[in-house]
């Protein structure tokens, strides 16, 4: 019996390995060919063992140095506030519908569930973000349009909340002559820790790959979030690439390392985010799993 049980764990080791393996593969493989020469990565193709290393992708990039100091700052401003107002309003409107005694939680839950399947639309919601809201051009835009109360998070709060949280518990802060606030605030929240920390990675994650409210309502290069400048980068490099300049256009194309700034771009783009996600790991897995059970 012993035996069979160490043969499962080594085998499930190997498996286990294998596929991470898989999962850091495809990044290494990033990493290295943004670390590779231009022509080198032309001729020789993508490797993890470039044949000769080049910084000249990053080097393109941080020309403007201080234009790309400015979105990381913009984005992370972005990122930190959007994640605590989102959370914020997530969690106020969770709680009541995880209550049994909340008056109307059905009709709200139906609201909710609701907007899972329709939306107003891109063109009405740009009218009123812009011609009512005034948002255009400032840093409104980058916070604002993904603060809407995203209806799968509120759901798995709400299922948190009622599958983890003991009525025993609420029933007793009350009897203490706690409020609905401090019971929320002292009680519930602290004991909502993993899925906490799940929700803010995923709105946080939201917040950070964002690109579209940069592109539907900003103009102003000052005010773009790295996305946005990556993404105007990638779009200078192809443009000049295609020729559509005329003859310079095509010299300076020549020059570029349209390949590896792909590759670049990606890495900037994704590093702080790989950097900070195994703090919340642990976290991630045990919200996701308990808060993925229906109640």
């Amino acid at each position: 019996m012993v035996e069979k049980k160490s043969s499962f764990y080594f085998f499930a080791n190997v498996f286990m390995m294998f596929l991470l393996i898989c999962s850091i593969f495809p990044f290494a493989l990033l990493v290295m060919s943004s670390l590779t020469e231009e022509k080198t990565l032309i001729q020789n193709g993508y490797s993890l063992f470039p044949a000769k290393f080049g910084l000249d992708s990053y080097i393109y990039m941080f020309k403007s140095g201080s234009s790309i100091i400015r979105a990381y700052g913009i984005t992370m401003l972005v990122t930190v506030v959007g994640t605590c107002s989102g959370m914020l309003l997530t969690m106020l409107l969770a709680y009541p519908l995880s209550r049994k005694e909340f008056f109307g939680r059905e009709i709200l839950a139906f609201i909710v569930f609701f907007t899972m399947l329709f939306n107003g639309g891109l063109v009405p919601t740009y009218i009123m973000y812009t011609r009512y809201f005034h948002l255009r051009n400032t840093l409104w835009a980058l916070i604002i349009p993904s603060l809407l109360v995203n209806a799968f998070y509120v759901i798995m709060m709400r299922t948190y909340f009622s599958t983890n949280i003991p009525d025993a518990v609420v029933e007793a802060a009350r009897i203490d002559g706690a409020g609905e606030w401090r019971t929320l605030f002292q009680i519930v929240l602290p004991m909502s820790v993993p899925m906490i920390a799940t929700l803010a990675l995923l709105i946080g994650l939201g917040y950070w790959n964002d690109w579209k409210n940069g592109l539907y309502y900003l103009t102003d290069s000052n005010l773009f979030s790295i996305q946005n400048i990556l993404n105007r980068m990638l779009q200078d490099v192809q443009f000049l690439k295609s020729g559509a300049g005329g003859s310079n256009a095509s010299e300076i194309a020549a020059t570029l390392p349209s390949t590896g700034i792909k590759m670049a771009i990606a890495v900037v783009g994704a590093l702080p985010v790989m950097v900070v996600y195994p703090f919340f790991q642990k976290f991630f897995i045990k919200g996701i799993t308990i808060g993925a059970v229906k109640g």
